[in-house]
């Protein structure tokens, strides 16, 4: 057992004061903090936001107090196709519209769960799992996929945002609160023996009561609506009477079928060139969240492939990982930190996902790349932050950067090879719901 002692202690005050270089980091950070002590002038010089692929865009959209990056970004990739497509100008997707069936059907998947892990006690590691996080903003790619296919998409005119679409804070607090409930009243259904019947018959009555909230604080999303609109030729349209499914249909026109996600996990649990689920993630019930995890070179090549044919890609990192929010850049120089603190933060890639120390956290999209002898050194990010941080809104990500804290990338499966399309289809081999491959942008 090792025990600190104030002797011990003693020698560390001795040693810290001892050495100049430590005093004025102390007056430096008491003052400005770590990163703002630590900010370097070599990121902003090496860095600069200028690429040799960068494609067309309209204004930076904003996700406000929420956590709806994942279906922000999956969004702006369809907006830049109707920018191109028709000639809009100004022009975003509602992201309300897809955030009201998400949690809707997030609410309907926690019950499956909840009803899967019935025979385990409250304490198993699932349901302590299950009911610490009901439901959140946050998702991966195969997610907004199930809500698109199955809800389509609407104008942001048709559905705005709302209070609790833009500060969810409040609408996932009491939405988690009634769904631990729901886990209560579930279980105590399975533990008496009650019938299927009587179980889904409970289960309607607790989503209505689901809708019903969701109605009340994001409005009730439209089934039929009209979409008018001027051309950047200042000519006018008019469309009657659309679903949002043939609205996708018309003013999208993807077939979601084609996009695979690929992962770069470099953990010793997660061989390349294999396809990965997580058990108990998802929204929809029956669609299944799979990855095939690349190495990043390959991984880096697919995004770069995508953006030549002039089309974005959706990817999620870690973003709170050596970012500079004021200037938006993403590179690993931004701060010297470790000349400040005198301490060496030298984990991989793969050890800062197996000691917790880094996991996904954001989603954006990649708009552009700047290539070296066709070579990557810094890429083009589309943020959802609004357009006060980086250049208009636009971040810088170093490609030094993309190889440590990007994790995700949404590709056409044109792109690949026979053997990654055979390793994606082949069964997925099943991650636990806490890896970190499971977590939610």
């Amino acid at each position: 057992m090792f025990t600190l002692t104030k002797e011990l202690t003693k020698q560390y005050k001795e040693s810290f004061q001892s050495k100049p270089e430590r005093i004025v980091a102390q007056n430096a950070a008491v003052k400005n903090g770590l990163k703002g002590s630590s900010e370097t002038v070599a990121s902003v010089v090496e860095n600069q936001p200028v690429y040799s692929i960068d494609l067309e865009h309209g204004k930076v959209a904003n996700q406000k107090a929420s956590g709806r990056c994942w279906m922000f970004a999956a969004l702006n990739t369809f907006r830049h196709r109707l920018f191109n497509n028709f000639k809009l100008e100004e022009f975003e997707l509602s992201q309300s519209y897809t955030f009201f069936w998400d949690k809707y059907e997030k609410a309907n998947y926690f019950h499956e769960n909840i009803l899967k892990t019935a025979g385990e006690p409250v304490t198993s590691r699932d349901v302590a799992f299950l009911l610490q996080t009901p439901q959140q903003d946050g998702g991966q790619w195969d997610m907004i996929v199930s809500i698109f296919k199955k809800y389509g998409v609407v104008p942001k005119s048709v559905m705005p945002e709302s209070f609790s679409s833009s500060a969810s804070s409040d609408l996932n607090k009491y939405l988690n609160k009634k769904l631990r409930q729901d886990a209560k009243v579930l279980r105590d259904l399975v533990a008496r023996g009650a019938s299927e019947e009587e179980i889904n018959e409970t289960r309607k009555q607790l989503m209505q009561e689901v809708y019903d909230l969701l109605s009340v604080t994001l409005g009730t999303p439209p089934e039929t609506f009209d979409f008018e609109y001027r051309d950047k030729d200042k000519e006018f349209h008019r469309y009657l009477n659309l679903t949002p499914q043939s609205f996708f249909e018309q003013f999208v026109g993807l077939n979601l079928d084609d996009y695979v996600s690929i992962i770069n996990s470099p953990t010793a649990d997660k061989p390349f060139n294999r396809s990965y689920t997580v058990d108990m993630l998802g929204n929809v019930v029956g669609n299944q969240v799979r990855y095939l995890n690349l190495d990043m070179a390959t991984f880096k090549e697919l995004a770069i492939r995508q953006l030549e044919q002039g089309e974005s890609v959706w990817f999620g990192c870690d973003v709170g990982q050596s970012s500079n929010r004021g200037n938006g850049r993403l590179a690993l120089n931004n701060f010297d930190l470790e000349g400040l603190t005198g301490i060496d933060y030298s984990l991989t890639k793969g050890e800062r996902l197996e000691y917790g120390d880094s996991l996904m956290t954001h989603a954006m999209v990649l708009t552009g790349v700047n290539l070296v002898d066709g070579k990557p050194n810094r890429w083009k990010v589309e943020n959802s932050w609004g357009e006060e941080s980086g250049v208009e809104g636009f971040w810088m990500m170093s490609d030094a950067w993309m190889d440590e804290y990007t994790y995700q990338i949404v590709i056409r499966k044109d792109l690949l090879t026979k053997e990654q399309l055979d390793a994606f289809n082949s069964e997925p081999i099943v991650l636990a719901p806490w890896d970190p491959m499971g977590s939610l942008a």
